[in-house]
């Protein structure tokens, strides 16, 4: 099993919009892509919030392979989708994790 975390730094000027779109548009386009198994969403606790509010999103899958066939068919335009909404609002990584 695959994780693919993607950690989000997003401005508290957008927060409430930004996690109210992730909930109801954009997690709901990654799942439609059929190629996770599940998924979960965590506000990161312990940080200093003034600049922004972090949140670990992640997404579960059974392979490498379907992990690359997302990021070959999809991942660019959902990416680009986030980035256009939310430009200058946020920093975002991504981490791959061997579920063991």
């Amino acid at each position: 099993m695959i994780l693919y975390n993607v950690t989000v730094k997003i401005d508290v000027s957008v927060h409430d919009e930004w996690l109210a779109w992730m909930k109801t548009i954009h997690i709901p386009d990654v799942l439609k892509t059929g190629l996770f198994v599940s998924h979960k969403m965590g506000r990161i606790l312990g940080q200093d919030e003034s600049d922004g509010i972090s949140y670990s999103v992640q997404y579960f899958c059974e392979s490498m392979a379907l992990l690359e066939k997302y990021q070959k068919e999809h991942a660019v335009q959902l990416q680009a989708a986030h980035a256009e909404k939310y430009k200058n609002k946020y920093v975002a990584f991504r981490t791959l994790i061997e579920l063991i």
